[in-house]
């Protein structure tokens, strides 16, 4: 089995944990040892597991060992990644066994979380370290870029763009042959009818932005 680590012990990173468990039923490919979290005491006991360090600790460990990232922001998931140079370290992508995936031409790469529920259709392309929570969709010919997270029930139609480091919130939808700017948000329930810039903010039905930010 392959010791397996989470990097961050809040909500998500406790449930990207259930993930391995789910995992574990079907095959035994994970041995989950730990937490590692800046903004908690190492030691500290979460579920039963322990907090094993920072993430400077997890830079310095001379142990080939699998990470996960358990962090919804894009932004913190990018720098997390930029701060880990340890070549023992490696980012495997972590798929709930309930997760529904066709043959037809669907790449999925490093580092990836794609929670229970979730349907990934045909001819899609999904870049590293992207978020897909609870139950979502992804529809045919879609392209998410690196860092990108979405969360439970967002609904992507087909021939989407989604560039890197887009978050969207909870039950949002974007509607086909569209693209989403980089670094930008979209707000939990909205609705995407017309393609968003980079690095705004995009609430509403239809979604219109609302403001724009730096890109970090």
């Amino acid at each position: 089995m392959q010791d397996i680590v989470i990097i961050g012990a809040g909500g998500f990173g406790r449930e990207v944990k259930t993930i391995i468990d789910a995992v574990n039923k079907v095959e035994k490919t994970y041995n989950f040892i730990g937490y590692y979290d800046d903004g908690i005491e190492k030691g500290t006991i979460i579920n039963n597991f322990p907090v094993l360090g920072n993430l400077q600790d997890l830079n310095a460990t001379d142990k080939e060992i699998s990470v996960l990232l358990g962090v919804g922001d894009p932004t913190t998931k990018g720098k997390i990644v930029n701060t880990l140079s340890n070549e023992k370290i490696n980012f495997p992508t972590l798929i709930h066994p309930s997760v529904q995936i066709s043959n037809d031409d669907v790449a999925i790469s490093n580092g990836c979380i794609i929670c229970g529920g979730t349907i990934i259709t045909c001819n899609i392309k999904i870049g590293n370290f992207v978020t897909l929570n609870l139950m979502c969709t992804v529809g045919h010919d879609t392209i998410i870029d690196d860092f990108s997270s979405f969360m439970p029930s967002v609904n992507i139609s087909g021939e989407v763009h989604i560039s890197e480091k887009v978050y969207v919130g909870t039950g949002a939808k974007i509607i086909n042959q569209l693209t989403i700017g980089k670094s930008t948000i979209v707000g939990a329930g909205a609705v995407v009818s017309k393609s968003l810039p980079d690095c705004c903010t995009a609430v509403g039905i239809p979604a219109k932005p609302i403001k724009f930010h730096s890109n970090d």
